[in-house]
């Protein structure tokens, strides 16, 4: 294992470098993550990365630590929750911020604190006739509406996206496997835009290589973008939405669907969506397996990677 130091932070001689796009422009910040307190490594990750409104940065692990806690400078703060979250979102409540999270590996999405308590447990609904038992819900990604309607993207276990309302009780069951329009081949990621009058559901339609937009009732609106490198996961913020692409890139969409941005673009393909791949063949600013990504309130992207040493950037917006 690696120290988080030679892991997060690229090597110091390197000077940002700029990423250049139709709309947005980047440059690579190589040593903002702090190293861990001494002795501990960040470790396997396979989740994502969000941030409160106070700036800081929640990375999920894999490992008994759960949640790693960043300052909006970098430096480790604290470890929060559970572990094997795999994807995550922080939503305000009456003022205040609660962390929804996605745990296939333990079938069930659960509602946190910020201080890494769980506030409740959500499980698979047998009502829903898709299940044969509670192994066979395995979710993804989970977001919320303005309602408090909560959307479950059950990506590795049955490539449907289920509704429940505000106090948890299955409405339905929407998409279903196949690689058709309105067909999920893993809805890896899902997230909440609310950047039109109408809030939809934009979906990471992962190994369709797509995203989406849904209505709120589960109907298939229209695809945003296709011809992706499997979008792992979604953030909205301002007028743009960013898209951790497994195989080595993110996008960043405008309101449009238009592509904004492409950062991090990796061009060897055996670098791309490989968990293995050492410190010692990363290079600042190109990416290798994203798997999380955050928009800060300045436009500044945080991305986490599916690397069992544990492997996070920040793109910095040049304005």
């Amino acid at each position: 294992m690696h120290h988080l130091k030679p892991i997060l932070i690229c090597l110091a001689a390197l000077m940002c470098t700029s990423v250049k796009a139709a709309q947005l422009k980047y440059s690579i910040d190589p040593k903002f993550f702090d190293e861990m307190p001494a002795g501990e490594q960040l470790g396997p990750c396979h989740g994502g990365a969000v941030i409160d409104r106070a700036g800081n940065i929640y990375i999920t692990t894999d490992t008994p630590r759960g949640i790693a806690v960043f300052s909006p400078k970098g430096k480790f703060l604290r470890a929060v929750g559970p572990t094997g979250i795999h994807a995550l979102e922080i939503r305000k409540e009456k003022g205040v911020e609660h962390i929804y999270a996605a745990r296939p590996n333990h079938n069930e999405v659960v509602k946190l604190k910020l201080t890494g308590e769980t506030e409740w447990t959500l499980r698979y609904p047998p009502e829903a006739g898709i299940y044969k038992d509670e192994k066979g819900f395995r979710p993804c990604a989970v977001t919320v509406a303005p309602d408090g309607s909560i959307f479950v993207a059950d990506g590795y276990g049955s490539n449907y996206v289920l509704k429940f309302d505000k106090n948890r009780k299955f409405v339905k069951a929407f998409g279903g496997p196949g690689e058709a329009d309105g067909k999920f081949k893993t809805c890896h990621g899902i997230g909440l835009d609310t950047r039109r009058r109408k809030p939809l559901l934009i979906v990471c339609n992962r190994n369709n290589n797509r995203v989406e937009h849904w209505d709120l009732d589960g109907n298939f609106v229209k695809v945003i973008q296709r011809n992706l490198r499997m979008p792992a996961a979604v953030h909205v913020r301002g007028n743009y939405a960013v898209f951790p692409e497994l195989q080595g890139r993110v996008t960043v969409l405008d309101q449009k669907g238009n592509i904004a941005a492409q950062l991090g673009d990796n061009p060897d393909e055996k670098q791309r969506a490989n968990f293995g791949l050492p410190p010692d063949q990363w290079k600042a600013g190109i990416c290798n397996s994203p798997h999380g990504a955050s928009l800060d309130k300045n436009g500044n992207i945080i991305v986490s990677e599916w690397s069992k040493f544990g492997h996070l950037h920040r793109f910095v917006r040049v304005k």
